[in-house]
């Protein structure tokens, strides 16, 4: 905890005694965004009128990243950063607002409205933050995210607006295919069991019970009751497949697959999916669609 705070403390006085941001040479705004789907979006919008960054690449922990020195220089460099918000970035959260009072920093997501979040039991005014697994929640996000742009550079408007347009039109037909797609599972089969609950949302958006062995937050530990209940789970559904996310070790899941062994049951890792963060820049996974799209495609070969 002590350790935690200095961190903290250390780099909330290099926002301090940073300078301010300077802009490119070719006029071009210079936007961070935390996330591989944020980042991914803020591409697709700005196009050639931004230059952009990401914070966290493929395979990293959002609920549990640290700031580092590097990504303050990034984030005071920055025309505008854009993040998640409703606690995704906890660690990077006090940072974060601190810098909103020097610069525009949005927390995009939560332009969704209250009523739209899914809250999480036992905690006050407390909601999940994993809205990128519903397309039309998402598409909310890319809207916040034209006007933030926009609202920092004016002068390109028409620019910003077009591209988003064109990408929240690719947003419904990805809305569409997964809508699609998902009616290829037996309705009795469409239980998503997966090392964290990252995908209430995609539960909710298209008719699949989620099951995750630890919390909304990957901080949180599982235990013994945690695996046993699971365990319930696949033996009363007599569920043959469970997944490992990209961003989450592994050991819970495997600690699930012993533990059906033990009990005669027989399941399998029914692939690897994409949760907290995308796949390698410059794949097609990438990409939020594309990610997406891998997702479900693995989702209903291995439940179907």
């Amino acid at each position: 905890m002590i350790r935690t705070c200095l961190h903290t403390f250390l780099l909330l006085g290099l926002i301090v005694s940073c300078s301010s941001p300077v802009k490119t040479d070719t006029g071009k705004i210079k936007v961070v965004a935390t996330t591989g789907m944020l980042y991914d979006a803020v591409m697709n919008i700005g196009g050639d009128k931004i230059e952009a960054e990401a914070i966290m690449g493929p395979g990293v922990d959002p609920h549990l990243y640290k700031a580092t020195q590097g990504d303050l220089s990034k984030f005071n460099r920055a025309d505008v950063i854009i993040y998640n918000g409703i606690l995704l970035e906890g660690k990077m959260s006090e940072i974060l607002e601190k810098l909103g009072r020097q610069k525009p920093v949005y927390a995009v997501a939560e332009s969704i409205p209250e009523e739209m979040l899914l809250p999480l039991a036992g905690y006050e005014d407390t909601f999940d933050p994993h809205v990128w697994f519903d397309v039309n929640r998402w598409s909310i996000v890319v809207n916040e995210i034209n006007k933030s742009l926009i609202s920092v550079d004016s002068v390109n408007a028409d620019h910003y607006e077009s591209n988003a347009q064109s990408y929240l039109s690719q947003l419904d037909s990805l809305h569409a295919f997964v809508t699609s797609r998902i009616q290829e599972i037996p309705r009795e089969r469409r239980i998503l069991i997966t090392a964290h609950d990252a995908f209430g949302y995609f539960g909710e958006a298209y008719g699949i019970q989620v099951e995750g062995l630890q919390g909304i937050s990957t901080v949180a530990d599982f235990g013994l009751k945690d695996i046993a209940n699971i365990i319930d789970i696949i033996i009363t559904n007599d569920i043959k497949a469970i997944f490992v996310e990209t961003s989450v070790s592994e050991k819970s899941i495997n600690a699930v697959v012993t533990g059906c062994k033990e009990k005669g049951q027989d399941v399998s890792v029914g692939g690897y999916l994409y949760s907290d963060a995308m796949g390698d820049f410059g794949t097609e996974e990438g990409t939020y669609i594309g990610m997406f799209r891998k997702n479900v495609n693995t989702i209903v070969e291995a439940l179907k």
